[in-house]
């Protein structure tokens, strides 16, 4: 498949590149507080939400990331990215995200699992990384239900305002037993 095109995943969620008329949908899930951290940047207008869409376009089309809205009936209910695509040693950083109302339905998996096979088969990768606050459970249950071992603590990787945070850092590789069947 193309950098451009669609995944399916086997529990019927479609994986594809945001769009202009997925403005709102942004918008809605860059809203919350903790959301919106992670957005980089303001997302608080259409123009931003155009702009947060646009920027991952040229991402796109730069080779450098690829993020996908992942879409139930239409309706964008989180997003899968790798980014920080190295084609030298063949490695990707995993991020994704989900509404708050999608939270625990599996989305985030499924979404992360299609991506890692994409990843995988169509990039052509062969190590999968990712990372997470180690006070989020909850993300830590996607990455070790999508395949992705812990490897260990980097301690305050991250700051949010004045609060250093520890991340736990997963990884899959291409010819781990999980990609098999």
């Amino acid at each position: 498949m193309s950098p451009a095109g669609e995944l399916l995943t086997p529990e019927g969620l479609s994986l594809r590149p945001w769009r202009a008329g997925d403005a709102p949908a942004v918008l809605r899930a860059f809203a919350p507080e903790e959301m919106a951290r992670q957005a980089g940047r303001p997302v608080t207008t259409t123009a931003e939400a155009l702009g947060w869409i646009a920027a991952r376009e040229s991402e796109r089309q730069a080779g450098s990331a690829y993020t996908w809205a992942v879409v139930r009936d239409g309706v964008p209910l989180g997003a899968v990215a790798v980014a920080a695509v190295n084609h030298v040693h063949d490695t990707g950083w995993v991020s994704y995200w989900t509404v708050e109302a999608a939270r625990g339905t599996g989305i985030a998996v499924a979404g992360v699992r299609a991506l890692a096979r994409w990843a995988f088969d169509d990039l052509g990768l062969h190590r999968l990384e990712l990372g997470h606050r180690t006070n989020n459970p909850a993300s830590c249950a996607v990455a070790m239900r999508a395949g992705f071992a812990a490897e260990g603590i980097e301690r305050q990787k991250l700051r949010y305002g004045d609060t250093r945070y520890d991340v736990e850092r997963h990884a899959r590789l291409a010819d781990d037993d999980v990609n098999q069947g």
